[in-house]
């Protein structure tokens, strides 16, 4: 436990030290936020925010991982996993910001990318025996999918990846949702090869980050973090076998993704009709009325009681499984 410690406390000592000579770096080269004209009329003074700050959260979990963690293979699919998708948000970032094109990558540059990552992950879990059940924490069975495991974790990466990074939206927002849930993972991965201390050093990346990102926020972390953020959280889920559970633990994530779904489904059948005041999710309630920082801690609050509701399931099928086995 000790060494976790050290894990989350070096994560977030890093964050702390490299924002300030970060921020006004970003700050020089022009790195800032375009905001879009579609989105609340309130978040145009956030413009020429520095972004890409993510980088600090990236840089914090590395070394945080190299003076206290343990270097197993699951680490350190793990970590490629992490990596691969802040480079993939880091080109978005740069097209955006430097080259001047506000949507970044094309859906499909990005599939592809993302689809690489999965591979990766596939030829990892191949090459190392992984098994191809997940369990149902429903009903706590075990389903062996055979092949059919592989889109599964294609379909979790992708998706644990990309609604991450929609959750990024407001000055805080997804920094804190997603502390419930790499806690949650630091205790369901307690043992397991080192996961745990990778876990914590994403706890730690985000409370270090939340120093110059909570509201007002002086830096984004862009795609950059959010993408690299949603591809940790997705290797713990599929290297912890918690596959399903996260659907979950990650309810928050879940909601955001869903509502622009459903938003942009609804609008395309009724030629123009919407179901909620604008998607993702967290603005439909900035536009009801909410302030930003009443957004961000109800969203929290909840993601807070989904986490706790997750271990306590994990916890009573572990002891379960133990029960049983006697």
């Amino acid at each position: 436990m000790s060494s976790e410690i050290l894990i989350l406390a070096t994560a977030f000592a890093v964050c702390a030290v490299m924002g300030p000579f970060l921020i006004p770096f970003l700050h020089r080269i022009k790195f800032g936020q375009s905001i879009r004209g579609c989105g609340p009329a309130r978040h145009q003074k956030k413009s020429g925010t520095p972004t890409m700050g993510g980088i600090m959260m990236i840089v914090a979990v590395i070394v945080a991982l190299a003076l206290g963690g343990e270097w197993t293979p699951q680490v350190i699919i793990a970590l490629v996993l992490l990596l691969g998708h802040g480079v993939i948000g880091f080109i978005d970032d740069y097209i955006k910001v430097v080259m001047k094109r506000n949507l970044g990558l094309t859906a499909k540059q990005k599939f592809f990318m993302q689809f690489v990552l999965a591979g990766a992950f596939v030829y990892y879990a191949e090459s190392h025996g992984a098994s191809t059940q997940v369990w149902v924490p429903a009903v706590n069975i075990w389903l062996d999918l055979g092949w059919g495991y592989y889109v599964l974790a294609f379909l979790l990466l992708v998706g644990t990846t990309n609604a991450v990074n929609l959750t990024d939206g407001l000055d805080g927002l997804v920094s804190f949702v997603s502390l419930p849930v790499t806690m949650a993972f630091a205790i369901i991965a307690m043992g397991n090869n080192g996961l745990s201390g990778f876990a914590y050093a994403l706890t730690g990346a985000c409370l270090g980050f939340l120093l110059f990102n909570r509201y007002p926020a002086k830096v984004f972390m862009g795609d950059t973090g959010s993408l690299a953020l949603g591809g940790g959280i997705a290797a713990l889920a599929l290297l912890t076998k918690t596959e399903l559970l996260l659907i979950l633990l990650g309810g928050v994530y879940v909601a955001e993704a869903a509502s622009v779904i459903i938003q942009v489904t609804y609008f395309k059948l009724t030629h123009g009709k919407r179901i909620f005041r604008m998607s993702p999710l967290h603005h439909h309630f900035e536009l009801g009325g909410w302030r930003e920082t009443k957004v961000v801690a109800a969203f929290t609050t909840i993601s807070v009681v989904l986490a706790v509701l997750s271990v306590a399931l994990y916890v009573y099928m572990v002891t379960a499984n133990l029960a049983n086995n006697f």
